[in-house]
């Protein structure tokens, strides 16, 4: 069947087949003359979210899913997302893994087919409250009013402040670019209490910003079957005091990526600094090669490609046994925010200020250049950038000081918690 279809592919679907379909859809609800908002019921008993792509997003819905589930209970809590994605899900231990429905998208027809297999089933659950967790995405809209759910919240386009959806929803809401996602996700589910007449009026005060991810704690088995992955990969059989470095960045938005030669200077400073220290270099199967190679051009017995070596739990737990992660703003920088890993993750094309890790060992590195951040929710992630050069202004020696000085503070940490020998 081949890889899934790319992220630049589904964008072009989403914005050319997107807009007509959620127009039809509109048509579709004036003339069939849908209730009144006034008539939709404040108590909703299944909720269903939708968010296909972006695994790390699905991190930072953790408080929203929460706050679901305190309204109607976990086995009432539905979520229709991509296939490769529905692991973040199950690792959380949020709903039962029976309520995670997902879309497989090989290609068009692969994908076209799984949809409407999916809103069977969903339909067949009879929901009566979707929340649209994705931004100004038609494709998620358009499978959220077609999930049959009385009660649909998402964000909308009021005056032009963002792509045309449609008007799909009961619950409509402003995108507020001025607090974390992880907040307005807690919000959309909030707005389910709201009177939908008085939406995007919204009462009440913005969650809390301390908010962390679940933390998930590894067992011993797991912490084994990844140690001798480690010894394997290294050749060395003694534990390791490991940092790890994430090179890759996710093909929704290329321009996160920082210069790989830049990773490579960084990993010979790290071990040059701390003699103790090992490098592990991170990725996905698919960059396996690639990642191996910029391994290799670091030149050190202490530095070795994981890329492709781990199952995505055995990556949490990997983590978990890990002192720093340095990587660009993507999937991995959440992944990691829920094991006791300092993460410090490079911004360019967005901000920390939406989209940090949600752990008190996150440390975010932005140089806050007057053309970043470029992509937002209102242009659907796109850039006219051809040049990241909000990347490239992150130089080897700032992030080298950042993460000494992480790695101090973890030594110094570990030495105050150590039992006293008498």
């Amino acid at each position: 069947m081949g890889p899934p279809l790319d992220t630049r592919k589904l964008q072009l679907i989403d914005r050319w087949i997107g807009v007509l379909v959620c127009g039809v859809l509109s048509g579709v609800r004036r003339l069939s003359g849908s209730p009144g908002t006034g008539s939709i019921p404040r108590k909703p008993e299944k909720i269903l979210f939708v968010k296909f792509a972006e695994q790390g997003s699905t991190v930072l819905a953790y408080h929203a899913i929460r706050r679901a589930i305190e309204m109607v209970g976990a086995e009432q809590v539905f979520f229709l997302v991509f296939e490769e994605n529905r692991f973040v899900l199950d690792v959380m231990h949020l709903i039962p893994k029976q309520n995670v429905i997902t879309v497989g998208h090989k290609n068009i027809l692969s994908a076209g087919f799984h949809a409407l297999y999916a809103l069977m089933r969903i339909r067949q659950l009879h929901i009566d409250a979707a929340i649209d967790l994705e931004f100004f995405s038609r494709s998620s809209a358009a499978l959220t009013y077609l999930s049959g759910a009385k009660s649909r919240v998402g964000f909308h386009t009021f005056f032009g402040d963002g792509p045309y959806r449609g008007d799909l929803m009961t619950h409509r809401l402003l995108y507020n670019p001025y607090i974390h996602t992880s907040q307005n996700f807690q919000l959309m589910v909030e707005a389910l209490e709201q009177a939908p007449d008085k939406l995007p009026t919204f009462p009440g005060k913005i969650p809390a910003q301390n908010a962390v991810s679940p933390q998930l704690i590894a067992s011993a088995a797991a912490q084994e079957e990844v140690k001798r992955i480690i010894q394997r990969e290294s050749g060395r059989k003694e534990d390791l005091s490991l940092i790890l470095l994430n090179p890759n960045a996710s093909d929704l938005l290329p321009l996160r990526k920082w210069p790989t030669d830049r990773y490579v200077n960084l990993a010979r400073l790290l071990l040059e600094r701390f003699t103790e220290v090992s490098i592990g270099m991170t990725g996905a199967p698919d960059e396996a090669e690639s990642i191996a190679r910029v391994a290799a051009q670091v030149g050190s017995p202490r530095c070795f490609s994981l890329a492709g070596k781990t199952t995505l739990p055995q990556l949490l737990t990997l983590y978990s046994l890990s002192e720093l992660l340095i990587t660009n703003d993507s999937g991995p920088a959440h992944f990691a925010s829920m094991t006791p890993i300092t993460v410090i993750t490079l911004f360019g094309p967005e901000t920390p200020l939406l989209f940090r890790a949600l752990t008190p060992r996150a440390i975010p590195i932005w140089m806050q250049l007057p053309c970043s951040p470029c992509v937002n929710a209102y242009n659907n992630r796109q850039s006219a950038c051809r040049d990241n050069i909000c990347m490239k202004s992150i130089t080897v020696d700032h992030v080298f000081t950042v993460a000494c000085q992480a790695y101090l503070d973890r030594q110094k940490e570990k030495e105050s918690v150590a039992p006293v020998r008498s």
